[in-house]
Formats: structure tokens, sequence, C-alpha cells
């Protein structure tokens, strides 16, 4: 059944900037019940001559309390525009959107969560809702540089392990660099970051015949299938189109990695 997209007017809870262009919003929504790890709401700029939302990865849940925490980098006008949003201020977003991670294949597994740069939001709410159903789980954060934003989220719910490309922190490389030089051992990979590090990923998880989930949201431009923007290429044929095509904000985010063409 075809989940149904609601526009609603959303109040921002709490806003604080937590490394340099990193931005951590709470919004007091209705959406937040319905909503899971790996999908994303579409936010709307005040700015009329934006017409499109920004698609934006939810980075945690909190149903008591009707909220949802997004953690964003400032890009553009509207992103930016959104970094000036101050405790009490109205917002219009569109949710919730996308499909999210496959709680279930966690299941008495070891699940090896991988997250890069803005891909390590959504990892929050993903090690959360693996840990509430006693899944073994390990997240490896990689970061350009010492901003370790999020970290403290993460290991309330998961082992964590740190890499940065400067080598100030943790372990100097990537993600997979960690997994080789730590020893890391999966059953199941999910990822999120920018599209060299998901299809290195993809690489090494096929190598290993170790199955792996990964979210493209990072293609994404409207994220309600409307723009086309964010098509990717399949190894399957869609059963409706019969062309090797997915759009990412309505198939995806996330996909199983054997079936994108990354």
């Amino acid at each position: 059944m075809e989940k149904k997209k609601k526009k609603v007017t959303a109040r921002v809870l709490d806003q604080k900037m937590i490394a340099p262009d990193i931005y951590d919003m709470w919004l007091l929504t209705e959406l937040a019940q319905g909503a899971f790890a790996g999908q994303f709401i579409g936010v709307y700029p005040k700015d009329k001559s934006t017409l499109l939302p920004r698609p934006i990865s939810i980075c945690e849940v909190d149903r008591e309390k009707s909220a949802l925490r997004i953690v964003y980098r400032v890009a553009g006008k509207g992103t930016g525009e959104f970094s000036g949003y101050r405790t009490g201020e109205e917002v219009q977003i569109l949710g919730i959107l996308g499909n999210g991670f496959p709680l279930e294949e966690g299941k008495d597994r070891t699940v090896v969560l991988l997250g890069g740069g803005i891909g390590i939001p959504p990892m929050v709410e993903l090690a959360k809702e693996l840990k509430e159903k006693g899944t073994s789980v390990i997240a490896i954060a990689g970061y350009r540089d010492g901003n370790l934003f999020l970290k403290e989220d993460l290991e309330k719910y998961a082992g964590v392990y740190v890499a940065t490309e400067d080598g100030s922190e943790g372990v100097k490389g990537n993600v997979l660099t960690v997994m080789e030089e730590r020893n890391v051992q999966a059953d199941v990979i999910m990822a999120c970051g920018p599209m060299p590090m998901l299809r290195a990923i993809k690489r090494y998880a096929k190598e290993r015949g170790i199955k792996a989930y990964i979210s493209l949201e990072e293609r994404m431009a409207c994220g309600v299938g409307a723009c086309l923007g964010c098509v990717c290429k399949t190894t399957k044929k869609d059963h409706h189109s019969h062309v090797n095509n997915a759009r990412i904000c309505t198939d995806g985010p996330v996909f199983d990695a054997e079936d994108v063409d990354i």
C-alpha cells in the first residue's frame, strides 16, 4: 500500500550549530508518528521564489514528544535560510518520504553502519531502532577532520569507530579503512554517504559476500518524484516502465546494493 504524503506545519523546538556549517534542528510535527530510519522529509523555504522543498534525512525520531530531528549541512540558499530559524518558528514540511532501511535484516546478525559526512545523521535513528530490536550494532563514522558531530549520539546505541581524512581522530582514512584495520566483521552493512564511498562499499560487500543496503539520498533534488533529477540505473528492469531506472526519492532512498548500478 502506497504511503500518503502530507504537507504540514511544523514548529521549531530547538536548533544549534554542531560543526562548521552543520546544523541540528528538532521539529514538533505529527509526522513523527510514522517516521522510521532511512526516511526523509521535504522542508519548504519561506522564500517563495524557491518552489521545491529541500529533502533532508531524518536523524532521530521522538514519538513521545511527536518530534523529528534533522541534521543538515548548509549548501545553498534554502538550507542557509533554515539555519537562521529560531525556537517557535513555523515551517512547512512534506513527509514522510522514501523507503527506509530493512530492520528485519538485522535479526540475529551483526549489522555494521557506515556513515560518511552528512550521511552520518540517518545512522543515529537506525542504530537506535536496531538496538531496540536486540540487534548487535557497530557504527563507523567517517569525517573530514576532528569535528565529530553526532559521535556521542551514536555511542548511545552502538559500538563506534571513527575515521578522519586528515588523521586527527581515530583511523586515518575512510570507513572501509576502519573495517580492514580494525578487522570489523559484518553480517549486514547499512550505509549512507557520498557516492564514491557507496560505490566502494558495494564492491567491498560483493567481494566478501556481505549483504549491503545503501542510501542514495545525496543525489535528490525535489524529493517527491516530480523532477526526475534523482534517477539511478538499476540492475533489474522496473516492472512498470520496463527500463533499468529507479527514482531514488520514491523507490529509495535505501536500496539493496546489488539492485543499483552506481
